[in-house]
């Protein structure tokens, strides 16, 4: 579904958002726009725009106190082409309504920080035919919004090219260069390693290239992740990767070091609620790293019902929540105090029959024959067919039947 600076100044960010610090400077195409501490633009939460049924940003900033917003996705369009467009169909160039959004936020005190890249689509780095054309072509987001902050969201299929990555590496250097006190983020891929073969290959290419960004940020999440100790360990190794690769110390590493979850229920099942939102922000937090984000506010809303019938939603998080749960913890990260409103006792799951016990968990490492039942996330599933390591419900066609909750 996704999609994701000196080397001291995330610590001197720090004080400043918790001090809650703006600046005027001159925007742009927009006009005067206000600056935020880089510790909000390194808080903003994604939301997309044009897609996956916006909420009101406004709404949000009211019920929250959230300041910063990460704007996607910025791509090259369908039809071929290096200029810049929303999701690969509105020009750039000729946009009015995430303008719109832009306006509103920034009419009440905050800002934005727009995605590139992403999971899906063209992107620039693809299309453009090397590194300065693909600045030339986000200098153009750039200037259009009068930006502060630009977060190069590089993951699958686009990190395996290497003709692409290096566009984009040199762009975001480019650009860094180009627009001093840029805030740039890097985001890709996680693993229970940190980060695999090809996002090391992409610290490899920022490292030949002389570039550092604000950040690096993993998304440990869709790949065998489920709850936050499993994120933990991956952000622990992923320093370590940064360590080995950049020859920084663990501290050093570490305030160049981001998180970007995924809220709810992931697209292959993994699960991930405000408990485990709240364990990731303190080791965040205790270990002074640079950025904390997820994936999605489209998503930071109750389904009905609440676990969506087993299913991943683009607009809903899939677990039992209030409306901009998970925004909150990106506010607890900039340093500010979310506002206290009534708690709303969100519905109940669905009462399982009575007498419906829950069958033997679900093992990644066990093989299952067909008609085999276990139990997953409080629903019993039975197997359609032979199968081992597929999660059951991760995919409507999958090998699992679900039985209903136990």
């Amino acid at each position: 579904m996704r999609r994701l600076r000196a080397c001291l100044g995330a610590a001197a960010a720090v004080g400043l958002a918790a001090a809650g610090t703006t600046a005027l400077v001159a925007g742009s195409a927009s006009g005067a726009t206000t600056q935020l501490s880089d510790r909000w633009y390194a808080a903003a939460p994604y939301l997309m725009p044009l897609d996956n049924d916006p909420p009101d940003a406004g709404a949000i900033m009211d019920a929250t106190g959230l300041k910063a917003f990460q704007l996607a996705f910025v791509l090259a369009p369908d039809g071929g082409g290096c200029t810049p467009t929303w999701d690969g169909k509105s020009p750039v160039s000729s946009d009015t309504a995430v303008k719109s959004v832009i306006d509103t936020i920034r009419a009440k005190g905050g800002d934005v920080s727009v995605s590139i890249g992403g999971y899906g689509g063209t992107k620039l780095g693809q299309a453009c035919a090397d590194p300065a054309s693909t600045a030339a072509a986000y200098q153009q987001v750039v200037t259009k919004y009068g930006l502060h902050a630009i977060d190069f969201d590089l993951e699958e299929p686009e990190y395996e090219n290497t003709a692409a990555i290096h566009n984009e590496i040199g762009a975001a250097k480019i650009l860094q260069q180009n627009n001093p006190g840029l805030y740039v983020s890097v985001t890709t891929a996680g693993t229970a390693d940190g980060t695999g073969w090809f996002g090391k290959q992409m610290l490899l290419e920022a490292k030949a290239q002389g570039f550092t960004p604000n950040n690096f940020s993993i998304m440990p999440f869709d790949g065998g992740f489920n709850g936050a100790a499993s994120q933990t360990a991956a952000l622990t190794k992923f320093n370590q990767v940064l360590q080995s690769t950049f020859g920084w110390d663990e501290a050093t590493a570490y305030a160049h070091e981001g998180f970007s979850g995924m809220n709810g229920r992931s697209d292959t099942g993994e699960m991930f609620y405000q408990s485990d939102f709240q364990t990731v922000l303190d080791y965040a937090t205790g270990h002074h790293m640079d950025r904390f984000t997820f994936w999605s506010l489209n998503r930071d809303r109750q389904c009905s019902p609440p676990d969506n019938g087993g299913r991943t939603s683009g607009t809903c998080s899939s677990v039992p929540q209030n409306s901009w749960d998970f925004a909150k913890f990106s506010v607890k990260f900039a340093g500010a105090t979310p506002p206290t409103t009534p708690p709303t006792t969100p519905p109940t799951s669905p009462t399982p029959t009575p007498g419906t016990q829950c069958k033997p968990a679900w093992s990644a490492t066990t093989a299952y024959t067909g008609g085999s039942e276990v139990s997953y996330h409080q629903h019993n599933w039975k197997a359609k067919w032979w199968t081992q390591n597929e999660v059951p419900g991760a995919s409507q066609w999958g090998p699992w039947e679900d039985e209903g909750a136990c």
